[in-house]
């Protein structure tokens, strides 16, 4: 095998691999949109929810009890825990930053 050919199947496996994780992320983005939908009955449908939307505030305008109840939606819809009060804040800022700690596999 030459370096050009090694080279080439590791960039179609980098493709592959990049592939995989673009469509693993859309499919928890739909459901985390679902999950936000349903556990807050937000009157939305998935695709007007923008990922960079900020859960607070001036985004979905989530308060604390919204907060927990998207928590424990989101733990048992996703088989995740979102641990200690930091890392919480911090999964909870936008709708991406809860798609990136699901696919870490939570916060603990």
């Amino acid at each position: 095998m030459t370096e050009k050919s090694v080279m080439t199947d590791q960039a179609v496996m980098m493709d592959d691999a990049m592939a995989a994780y673009v469509r693993r992320r859309e499919e928890v983005l739909d459901r985390v949109r679902r999950t936000l939908i349903a556990s807050l009955d937000l009157r939305r449908a998935p695709d007007e929810i923008d990922p960079d939307t900020v859960l607070f505030g001036t985004g979905l305008g989530l308060d604390s009890v919204d907060a927990v109840e998207l928590v424990i939606s989101l733990e048992m819809e996703f088989g995740v825990k979102f641990g200690g009060d930091n890392a919480r804040r911090r999964a909870l800022r936008s709708v991406n930053a809860v798609v990136d700690a699901i696919l870490k596999g939570g916060t603990e």
